[in-house]
């Protein structure tokens, strides 16, 4: 509904860990091939054949994380006939190892298609480089893992027979989404508005960060992962609160946001002259 642009918010030290993690991001985006057409509905049987067998093996599957056991067969990223003679993925027995707790790490730098992995990065670009800061860079690692560890497994524990594989960095960004809501809640966020044309409006960050998480929460009673490209808000309403439950112990440490220039308790302030 609003698209954040930008916060009135300045660090004190280079967010390194939060430009290593857009990197590396957009580096696996970039090295899977055939994930971006194939997941948004192009591609050929072959790259779908190759994109299902990659996804069974480094995605994290939700039947998997709680039974913690793997299926019999899988795709092996072939393609042949079937038994009416249709060309189909080839199936058989697994050929790797995989252990479905390391398989939310890796889940957490697949993206499906060039709209998600840029809507994730761009949120973790506004937001992260000020929790960031007020953590330091080891503690936001930690942070940002064990977020998305919570919303993988929140996920699963509300839908432990699903088979669909579970991708994306939005379960840690949504826990940086919640600890940025603790941590800083009056500072200002310029958004953009699609009404009409896009309206650029600054606002607090309480209002647009609870908005995102109302939102969320509301779709999550209608909406999982039923297949490739739809969305786990499930993971999101958890991943958030861990976040906030997370960073509340900062909170009071917590220097406030400068206020925007030329504004003073929301009010634009009187200039001083010196005569």
């Amino acid at each position: 509904m609003v698209i954040p642009v930008h916060d009135v918010n300045p660090v004190r030290r280079t967010p390194w860990v939060t430009y290593v993690l857009i990197a590396v991001n957009v580096i696996v985006f970039l090295s899977t091939p055939g994930m971006a057409g194939s997941v948004a509905g192009g591609g050929d049987l072959s790259q779908l054949c190759h994109l299902q067998a990659f996804l069974d093996h480094y995605a994290a599957v939700p039947r998997e994380l709680i039974h913690h056991q793997l299926p019999l067969a899988v795709p092996d990223g072939t393609v042949g006939l079937g038994g009416q003679g249709r060309p189909g993925c080839v199936i058989g027995p697994p050929t790797y190892d995989k252990s479905p707790p390391l398989s939310v790490l890796s889940a957490m730098f697949l993206h499906g298609s060039w709209l998600h992995l840029l809507g994730n990065m761009l949120f973790l670009m506004i937001f992260g480089n000020n929790v960031e800061d007020r953590m330091g860079h080891l503690r936001f690692t930690l942070f940002y893992v064990v977020c998305g560890y919570a919303a993988a497994y929140g996920f699963a524990l509300l839908n432990v027979s699903s088979g669909d594989p579970l991708i994306g960095a939005s379960g840690a960004i949504a826990g940086v989404l919640g600890a940025y809501l603790v941590l800083y809640s009056k500072a200002r966020v310029w958004v953009l508005v699609p009404f009409l044309f896009f309206l650029p409006l600054r606002l607090p960050a309480w209002l647009v960060l609870g908005f995102w998480f109302v939102l969320q929460a509301f779709y999550s009673y209608g909406a999982g992962v039923s297949d490739v490209g739809t969305v786990a808000y499930e993971a999101h309403v958890v991943g958030f609160l861990t976040g906030m439950l997370l960073a509340w112990p900062l909170k009071a440490g917590t220097p406030p946001p400068p206020e925007p220039p030329g504004l003073l308790f929301g009010r634009r302030a009187r200039p001083r002259h010196t005569w």
